[in-house]
């Protein structure tokens, strides 16, 4: 039957009409119908890549300014328990210290200015905030700075960071020398502090127990915009080679503190 025939069919009988008529309207549902369906799907699937960015930029972001977890020596302070305080916490002057163990211009650096500051730090007149930092390991390769970072944070937990600082500075190998590679060597110096040695000690640089503290500490220093050490900052203004203009000495220094713990 043509098409012309069927209409002149359905012409004489109303009923074929009317269900021809009722399909091309469910079909016009069936199609909407579909489309809808059709943008459902896309804007779900949208909504959820969105999602999941979210989610992924939140994580990233927040393992970027989360501080590292890790065992910190007792009594380290700031973000991250990175600084080793030292002195009089209510002194006026603060000393920000960065050094690395191996760093041949902070042992130049403690040479010559390790007794003023002591000096200052026993009168109470200056407290100091130290950052052993570690980046030579990457510089020169070995594990030395890691290894003295890690035991100055054992001397700290035992209370006697200062003094073995100072022991550490006052006999420090070549910066290309990777003594203290062999713990040993930090042990065997601790004896030279009265009441370092012990088991604890040695064991605490046996097995690294800083080691999380150590790197978290040197991304710190990473992410200061400092490159170099000695870094030092007399309240918060740099003060290494020189202060306001001025040069750096025993003298320079006492006055310099003096006249910020007057203020």
């Amino acid at each position: 039957m043509g098409r012309q025939e069927s209409t002149i069919s359905e012409n004489k009988n109303p009923a074929k009409r009317a269900a021809r008529e009722r399909l091309a309207e469910e079909r016009v549902r069936e199609a909407a119908s579909r489309r809808r369906r059709r943008n459902l799907t896309v804007v779900g699937v949208a909504v959820a890549v969105l999602a999941a960015a979210g989610v992924t930029g939140y994580l990233v972001q927040n393992s970027r300014s989360a501080p590292s977890r890790h065992a910190a020596p007792a009594g380290t302070t700031g973000q991250g328990d990175v600084v080793v305080p030292v002195g009089n916490q209510a002194a006026k002057a603060t000393l920000t210290i960065y050094e690395d163990p191996r760093c041949p211009a902070c042992g130049e650096f403690e040479k010559d200015m390790h007794t003023t500051i002591n000096r200052l730090e026993k009168a109470g007149k200056v407290k100091i905030q130290y950052h052993v930092v570690s980046f030579i390991d990457r510089h020169d390769n070995g594990t030395g700075s890691k290894n003295a970072a890690n035991a100055l944070g054992c001397a700290q937990t035992a209370g006697r960071f200062h003094d073995y600082h100072d022991v550490l500075y006052a006999n420090q190998p070549e910066e290309t020398d990777d003594a203290w590679a062999d713990q040993s060597r930090l042990t065997a110096l601790a004896k030279r502090v009265p009441g370092l040695s012990t088991p604890a000690f040695d064991a605490c640089v046996a097995k690294a127990e800083y080691a999380g503290w150590v790197s978290g500490v040197e991304e710190n220093f990473d992410k200061s915009g400092y490159s170099s050490t000695p870094t030092v900052l007399l309240n918060g203004t740099s003060a290494f080679p020189t202060y306001n203009g001025e040069q750096i000495s025993p003298a320079t220094l006492t006055k310099w503190v003096e006249a910020a713990d007057a203020a």
